[in-house]
């Protein structure tokens, strides 16, 4: 009897609320395949709607994280054979566009795709010895996936135009330099610490306030900054009639850890984001 193939990524739910997903093609270092890319936004979507999920930690399996595209696939759209369906799928801001914290772990080569990824996620852990490369005009592209907007608002223009232009490698100690990168992490510590840091969030943090926050992070980049307070101050309106806040205030004063409902109860107001998936 045959047996069936380990799907190209990996799910567990911890009892805290973090789901960690794994890319998981190690025998080619995580490559991004048609395959992955469906089932990555079908978990993302599941996760988004799951109340039990509160926090997700992106990593790879082995010794990469993804180094972009698998060459046999790239190969295929370069010479027509097989193109990519773009057209077909959404676009691929989901970490961006997910309501609930996503930390990366990153472990390994982190190129292209995985690199955009990598960007995509709101909090990024690494090993000094991750090699991160934006690879795009190497292989005669373009800065995709929106990661021309996302970079430099990371690191700056200098160093976004450095990466974008050049391809060139830098280590996980360069990109924590650089601000790429927040924590640096040795090997054997990685998804240890991405973990922590993420059961913390779903531990203390308002899954509500979480979604709205990291809304207005993205679309506050388009906004000036009395357009941006004067919309915290109709998004704080709102927080105050969600439960979360009661809650929030009745844990601090009662010196006990809070119990916040999981997300999904209360509508968080819509996302200017593009691409993002209804809630």
């Amino acid at each position: 009897m045959t047996e069936n193939p380990a799907p190209e990524i990996l799910t567990d739910l911890t009892d805290d609320g973090v789901m960690l997903l794994t890319l998981n093609r190690p025998e080619r270092h995580n490559a991004w395949t048609l395959e992955m890319e469906l089932l990555y936004n079908e978990l993302f979507d599941r996760a988004e709607h799951d109340p039990q999920v509160r926090a997700v930690v992106l990593t790879g399996a082995g010794r990469s994280f993804c180094p972009g595209m698998d060459m046999s696939v790239l190969d295929a759209a370069s010479s027509g054979a097989r193109p990519w369906p773009t057209d077909q799928l959404p676009p691929r801001t989901r970490p961006m566009s997910f309501p609930k914290p996503v930390v990366a772990a990153v472990n390994g080569a982190c190129a292209g795709i995985g690199f955009n990824q990598a960007l995509m996620c709101d909090v990024r852990f690494a090993v000094p010895h991750a090699k991160f490369a934006a690879a795009f005009s190497a292989r005669g592209l373009v800065a995709e996936d929106g990661v021309s907007w996302i970079l430099p608002r990371l690191i700056g223009y200098g160093n976004a135009a450095d990466l974008l232009l050049s391809s060139r490698r830098i280590t996980g100690t360069e990109a924590l330099a650089m601000g790429l990168v927040n924590r640096l992490v040795e090997p054997a510590e990685l998804l240890p610490a991405a973990l922590a840091y993420a059961t913390e969030l779903a531990r203390s943090v308002s899954p509500y306030a979480m979604s709205l926050i990291k809304r207005q992070l993205a679309d506050d980049q388009a906004r000036t900054f009395t357009e941006s307070r004067d919309h915290a101050a109709a998004l704080l309106a709102t927080a105050k009639r969600a439960p979360d806040y009661r809650e929030g205030v009745r844990s601090f004063i009662e010196r006990r850890p809070p119990e916040f409902a999981g997300l999904g109860e209360t509508p968080v107001p819509a996302s200017s984001l593009p691409g993002e998936a209804s809630s």
